[in-house]
């Protein structure tokens, strides 16, 4: 069996996560990044992960659940991710834009690694 890293980058989503006051309250913006390695065996499309199933599942994950942390939400997500077929490692990426630009600098990221 081969491995291989795929990436997916930006998959926005809104939801409703955070430690200060407020921040639960109303969904707000959050991007993810993803490396997922996969085993892969045969050429064939059934031996990797689906791209646009796993865009979903970052998306319902982020939408539906609720968490204090950007650490939590991040293994969260890439709990979520591992769980698909062939899927040896996810790292995780969550951005959270509206509170790097409250405090002025370019980014706030978490990020968790699942194997």
């Amino acid at each position: 069996m081969n491995s291989y890293r795929i990436g997916i980058s930006s998959i926005s989503a809104q939801g409703r996560h955070g430690a200060n006051s407020g921040e639960r309250d109303f969904p707000q913006e959050f991007t993810v990044d993803l490396e997922v390695t996969v085993g892969v065996e045969d050429d064939a499309i059934e031996e990797t992960a689906d791209y646009s199933i796993i865009i979903e599942e970052v998306r319902r994950v982020v939408a539906e659940e609720s968490h204090v942390l950007l650490e939590t939400l991040a293994d969260a997500v890439a709990r979520a991710v591992f769980e698909y077929m062939n899927v040896i490692e996810v790292v995780a990426t969550v951005h959270k834009p509206g509170a790097a630009l409250a405090l002025g600098v370019e980014d706030i990221w978490a990020e968790a690694i699942v194997s």
